[in-house]
């Protein structure tokens, strides 16, 4: 994932457009599929959410992650035990590690602090093609890029057409495309799948 280089895997590849992430808990669901839905939230192209980080967790001090932003800003970001935790399904504080990358949604503290309402840990948005599908792995493209996806035994679902998701993946074609949804193997090519989105026939 080298050749993706840190900022773009994190902010364009990852999300697509981190600004999708913003209005998620304002939405009433801290679903990564309502997050990216979602766009009456977005900001102005160069405005500065003060309410809103993005990065990679460089420490752990206690309930506070030490994160520094893809344009090197410096975060830290206070967990609470009223914030929401997303990495691949709702997970607990305890899930997370230094190096996983992060979006963090909360209130600015006098202190700099953000207070984090809703935490996503190495979410992945990403635009592919199927290249290749094995036994509980697809074989993606994403841009000239190749990613590993896993699927996750009682995690990983489809959405064909649109239809309420199911875990049968049967109905996936090698040469379509397919959105994923998932997380990110840090400083790998590889995410495990949570939401798969593509066309049956």
């Amino acid at each position: 994932m080298e050749s993706l280089g840190r900022r773009k895997f994190l902010t364009s590849a990852v999300l697509g457009s981190a600004t999708a992430v913003v209005g998620a808990t304002a939405l009433g669901s801290l679903a990564p599929e309502t997050a990216f839905a979602d766009q009456k939230w977005m900001l102005e192209p160069d405005a500065i959410d003060p309410d809103f980080a993005e990065g990679r967790i460089t420490g752990i001090q206690g309930s506070m992650l030490m994160v520094t932003g893809s344009d090197k800003t410096f975060h830290r970001i206070q967990v609470t035990s009223g914030t929401s935790i997303w990495k691949l399904r709702n997970t607990t504080f305890d899930e997370a590690r230094v190096g996983d990358g992060l979006y963090a949604r909360g209130a600015r503290m006098p202190d700099g602090v953000l207070a984090a309402d809703s935490i996503w840990l190495n979410i992945v948005n990403l635009q592919t093609h199927i290249v290749a599908i094995n036994r509980d792995v697809l074989h993606l493209d994403h841009h000239g890029h190749r990613i590993v996806g896993h699927v996750v035994s009682g995690t990983t679902a489809a959405v064909y057409n649109g239809t309420p998701a199911i875990s049968d993946l049967s109905l996936l074609q090698v040469g379509k495309h397919a959105q994923v949804i998932g997380a990110w193997r840090p400083d790998t090519n590889e995410v495990d799948i949570a939401t798969v989105y593509a066309a049956a026939a």
